[in-house]
């Protein structure tokens, strides 16, 4: 299938992406809450009219990508930003009907500009749940990521015509079990403001349409929180919605020797999924098992100049050849939004792989677009 698609290449899977957002859509009906989609996970304009058939609208982190889903998918648009520079609050307040402030003194300067969208503020619970993926906790000591209990001023005004809504987000590729500590966190430092507010944003980091996800407790918890307190649910995940829905297909250029054998690829993990680094975190790859555990292991490396560009260890039934194709699973989500021309290196093409079973290129990439970010 993959065969006749130039490599390096990104493949998102619509039957795979349909079946996450029937699943979302379900958990929206059945609960009352409203799920958006955070585009910092994933960004593939083409397929918001797909997904705005299924889901209430977007969020996002800043300026583009607000005009992004708005431009794009033209449903609820939300907005939250660590602080906002005062010409894209100009603009932000024309598109967005939910913006979200981190902290007091970012609402109390632009809170004059926000007269006709309803204002949120993120607070901090100070509950950390993260494991392994301490980069990702927004609980952590020191986090510049929301507003404690004890910086809230007593004069602050909630409700109408003030802060019309709280906001959350401490999850990370996460079950109930953990929002439901959270929320039990929020709920004991902020459950006065809950009754006063419109709004509850518990964020992103669910991954809802994982196989293990309990989405009953989700639902309940959801019902729990608009019974109690009379207040709209929203749901920002990312990766939920594109979760192992796409493919990054890439080619074996070249099999060099150094103690093993190691494979240079057209992809890179510092280029086209800079994940693997930052997390760290090793990818799935179809056929591709644990080092040592079928005859033939090498380490897969890109080529680019950078030592440590090595996407990690794997183990194959036959012997790998130069020419061979590679393809690595669950590639759709933070891998488009994040890649990068680090040593000139081509961005890959995008590509939908439609339910008939045809491959369509969406997006190809050339010199001009490596060029143009450069002066």
């Amino acid at each position: 299938m993959f065969e006749t698609v130039n490599t390096p290449c990104y493949v998102v899977d619509e039957k795979k992406l349909i079946e996450n957002l029937e699943i979302l859509q379900d958990i929206e009906k059945q609960s009352g809450c409203h799920i958006l989609l955070a585009q910092k996970a994933f960004s593939m304009f083409s397929v918001y009219p797909l997904i705005g058939k299924y889901l209430s609208g977007t969020t996002a982190s800043g300026l583009y990508e607000a005009r992004l889903g708005k431009e794009e998918m033209g449903k609820e648009n939300h907005v939250f930003a660590p602080a906002y520079k005062e010409e894209h609050m100009r603009e932000l307040v024309m598109i967005c009907d939910h913006i979200i402030f981190n902290s007091v003194a970012q609402y109390e300067k632009y809170k004059g500009m926000c007269r006709d969208v309803s204002v949120g503020l993120r607070v901090n619970p100070r509950c950390s749940t993260q494991g392994d993926h301490a980069i990702y906790d927004p609980c952590a000591s020191g986090s510049r990521l929301g507003v404690t209990k004890e910086q809230l001023p007593e004069t602050l005004f909630w409700g109408e015509g003030g802060v019309e809504g709280l906001h959350f987000h401490t999850l990370c590729e996460q079950n109930c079990d953990d929002l439901i500590t959270t929320f039990q966190a929020v709920e004991e430092q902020f459950g006065e403001i809950l009754h006063k507010v419109k709004w509850l944003n518990m964020g992103g980091g669910h991954h809802i349409t994982r196989k293990d996800y309990d989405r009953e407790a989700l639902i309940r918890l959801i019902q729990y929180i608009r019974n109690t307190y009379d207040v709209e649910v929203y749901l920002e995940p990312g990766e939920a919605i594109a979760l192992n829905a796409g493919y990054l297909v890439t080619e074996v250029m070249d099999i060099v020797k150094n103690d093993m054998d190691i494979l240079v690829l057209d992809a890179s993990a510092a280029c086209h999924m800079p994940d693997v680094l930052e997390m760290p975190y090793r990818p799935p790859l179809r056929d591709g098992y644990e080092a040592g555990e079928k005859p033939y292991t090498y380490r897969l490396s890109s080529l680019t100049c950078l030592a440590g560009d090595v996407i990690g260890d794997y183990s194959f039934e036959k012997k790998v050849q130069v020419g061979d194709r590679l393809i690595f699973e669950d590639m759709a989500i933070y891998s488009m939004v994040k890649n990068n021309t680090f040593n000139g290196i081509p961005l890959p093409d995008i590509c939908l792989l439609k339910e008939n079973g045809k491959i369509e290129v969406v997006k190809e990439f050339s010199y001009e677009d490596f060029k143009g970010r450069l002066s």
